[in-house]
């Protein structure tokens, strides 16, 4: 396993941190963290789009980079730094265009996938629904068939980009144990959306979806009908190893802000960076995030590869996420009483990192997948 980034990776990185730091995120404090309303969300995005966010996996035909998971990881690392709430629509979009990609017809490609690799359309994809997280077969959401169409109800929850949406992946119920994912379009086939309020990440949008006799043409069916649990699985690796990767970028940004403070806080006649306390927070944040690192990059070489990765995606999850929590409430505590003003960047990080155990699953939901793989014994069911 090569640790080293390519020339061309490394070009890439430079190039997006320092966009970043001359020109998009002065604007993004400058907005605060208040609802980012689509048009600024979207362009945002789209110029991001230019550095390899949502473009550097993406096949060329569609507009991407074809530069692998791997590089997306590294690209969208240094947007979290920046703004977590700005890198997560990107995220949604780049995995959704992979399951567009992968299982949709070559009419339907033709019709969406460049416009969401571009940005120039926001996909949500509509999972979770109010008694269902990662028991994707339990999904209550039904689609029947009426002649050409199916006509879909039932409710999502905690969908990502949901009000920015123009697309959505929706899982749904397609006869007795049969779960399939249909494409809807917001514009032709209209569903309801309500926003979640949450503890952070309020700058994008997490929302419910309510889904009434919404007529959808069965050709908009992603994969064949009933395949549409298989197919998830794999969505949930390339997820996982993403929602590590956001964990290592706030915990990254959490530990940069703690050095600088450290540097110049002085307490008891000397900057608190000599103090052995201090330094033992300093130094395990530094050693566990390299840590989450290698277990995100093997992670998402698995995925680039083509081999299967679930044990190797979950451990990623789970280590670099509940890392992430600790990372950022020492780097709080380095900060002392300011820590807690918004005053400094540290109090938001806190609030995101607490979220970051919770999304594609928990972390008890990734302990019961590497258990599995490791006993060979079911622990859902």
């Amino acid at each position: 396993m090569n640790l080293d980034m390519s020339d061309e990776q490394r070009m890439t990185v430079e190039n997006i941190r320092r966009f970043l730091d001359t020109d998009l995120e002065p604007e993004i404090r400058k907005h605060g963290e208040g609802f980012i309303p689509k048009p600024l969300m979207k362009k945002w995005t789209q110029a991001l789009t230019d550095y390899g966010h949502i473009t550097a996996p993406q096949a060329a035909e569609w507009g991407g980079f074809e530069m692998g998971w791997l590089t997306h990881l590294l690209v969208f690392e240094e947007v979290v730094y920046s703004s977590l709430d700005v890198a997560i629509p990107g995220f949604i979009n780049a995995v959704g265009a992979d399951l567009v990609r992968r299982f949709a017809s070559e009419e339907i490609k033709e019709r969406y996938l460049a416009d969401v690799i571009r940005g120039e359309k926001f996909i949500a994809m509509g999972i979770s629904e109010p008694d269902v997280g990662s028991d994707v077969a339990a999904v209550a959401t039904r689609a029947v068939r009426d002649g050409d169409y199916w006509v879909i109800n039932g409710e999502k929850t905690w969908i990502t980009n949901g009000a920015y949406s123009d697309l959505l992946i929706c899982t749904c119920k397609t006869g007795e144990g049969e779960v399939s994912h249909i494409l809807i379009d917001r514009e032709e086939s209209g569903y309801e959306v309500r926003d979640i309020r949450k503890m952070a990440l309020n700058g994008q949008s997490t929302a419910q979806i309510f889904l009434a006799d919404c007529r959808v043409p069965v050709a908009n069916t992603l994969g064949r009908v009933g395949d549409g649990l298989r197919n998830t699985l794999q969505v949930f690796e390339i997820a996982r190893c993403h929602m590590a990767m956001w964990s290592i970028g706030i915990a990254r940004r959490a530990m940069d802000e703690a050095i600088a403070y450290a540097r110049e806080r002085t307490q008891h006649g000397k900057k608190i960076a000599g103090h052995q306390l201090v330094a033992d927070k300093i130094a395990s944040m530094a050693t566990k995030i390299d840590a989450a690192r290698l277990l995100t990059y093997r992670a998402i070489m698995m995925v680039d590869a083509g081999k299967r990765g679930d044990t190797a995606c979950a451990m990623a999850k789970w280590y670099a996420t509940e890392m992430a929590v600790e990372a950022t409430r020492d780097a709080l505590q380095i900060h002392g009483g300011n820590g807690v003003t918004k005053d400094f960047i540290v109090e938001r990080l806190v609030r995101e990192a607490i979220i970051c155990p919770i999304p594609d699953g928990t972390t008890e939901i990734q302990k019961l997948i590497i258990s599995r793989s490791l006993t060979g014994i079911q622990a859902f069911r």
